[in-house]
């Protein structure tokens, strides 16, 4: 369990980003974000649309300025991001997936939010950061990577020292990992699918198990499995996620099955149990109901065949279908 306190008292962590900061690498890898954003190739989507003119052809509808619908301390994240004081969260509207179960469609299909610029964006982290926030939690980052490296470096500069957390759908390209490359401290990717085919039905995504797995691998090349300090509240590594669907159609048997064999059986897990039918999944049968009790613990039974026994401890959902 988490020990409480009143403020983090970890005075020997030091974020990946000051070191960029401190050798001129960080102003490097903006201006390097930048001009890959005029042929954007940032997500696996490939669009390569000069996204400072324009938004059209892009998936993500996102131009030059990211667009935030909001921020703030999140206590409802994993054990190790959340602590006593939050997980200091930034929503980035719009997403580079098309999933039709989404739970925040209003945010990542409708793109609820305001246009901000890096500046913006950087008294968001500055402003989380004195709210006494654990982490800087980004999510739905892989389309304003760009953004965020601008954000980084300005807010580093005013005195961020929070570790950087990259909370992903997964579908990253490598270009994008590379710049990323000692910016971020903690990668959070989601696992959907074992099968692109059902990723390609159920989120529009063209080899999603491809991507993800080759990004989750560059992910845990860069910084390791999860680690957390004394207080329980995680520094830097690798945690992954996987969304349990109904009649398996996140394919929880290959991809824990990946983890075990092609990452660590020490990455930290959450098998998440809390999916129910949003957006267009009444559409999609058997999207259009909630798991039930036995496939959450087929899920968790298929974890400790595995050896993957470092899973997010947290209360089954009491949605969950009989």
């Amino acid at each position: 369990m988490l020990k409480t306190h009143k403020a983090d008292t970890d005075q020997d962590f030091t974020p990946a980003y000051l070191t960029l900061l401190k050798s001129g690498e960080l102003a490097n890898r903006e201006a390097l974000a930048y001009q890959h954003l005029k042929d954007c190739d940032l997500c696996a989507r490939y669009c390569h649309v000069n996204r400072c003119e324009t938004t059209r052809g892009a998936v993500c509808r996102t131009g030059e300025r990211a667009v935030v619908h909001s921020f703030g301390p999140h206590r409802g994240e994993e054990e190790p991001l959340r602590g006593w004081n939050g997980s200091g969260t930034i929503f980035f509207s719009w997403c580079n997936l098309r999933c039709v179960y989404c739970q925040n469609w209003e945010i990542s299909h409708k793109g609820l939010g305001r246009e901000v610029g890096p500046a913006g964006i950087a008294d968001m982290m500055l402003d989380l950061q004195a709210q006494g926030c654990h982490n800087i939690n980004l999510v739905s980052p892989s389309h304003v990577v760009a953004q965020i490296i601008a954000a980084v470096h300005i807010a580093a500069k005013q005195g961020l020292r929070l570790p950087l957390v990259y909370n992903t759908g997964g579908y990253d390209s490598p270009e994008a990992l590379t710049l990323l490359d000692g910016v971020i401290d903690i990668y959070m990717p989601d696992m959907k699918y074992g099968d692109s085919a059902f990723a390609l039905k159920y989120s529009k995504t063209p080899n999603y198990v491809e991507v993800n797995q080759a990004a989750v691998k560059e992910m845990h090349r860069q910084v390791g499995d999860l680690v957390l300090d004394k207080t329980g509240v995680a520094r830097h590594g690798l945690l992954v996620r996987h969304l349990i669907l109904p009649e398996n159609l996140s394919g929880t048997d290959k991809v824990l099955a990946f983890i075990a064999q092609e990452i660590s059986l020490n990455t930290y897990l959450n098998l998440m149990d809390q999916y129910s039918p949003c957006y267009r999944a009444d559409t999609h049968p058997p999207l259009d109901r909630p798991i039930t009790r036995q496939e959450y613990r087929k899920a968790l039974t298929l974890a400790e065949q595995y050896g993957l026994k470092r899973l997010d401890q947290r209360q089954t959902c009491y949605w969950l279908a009989i």
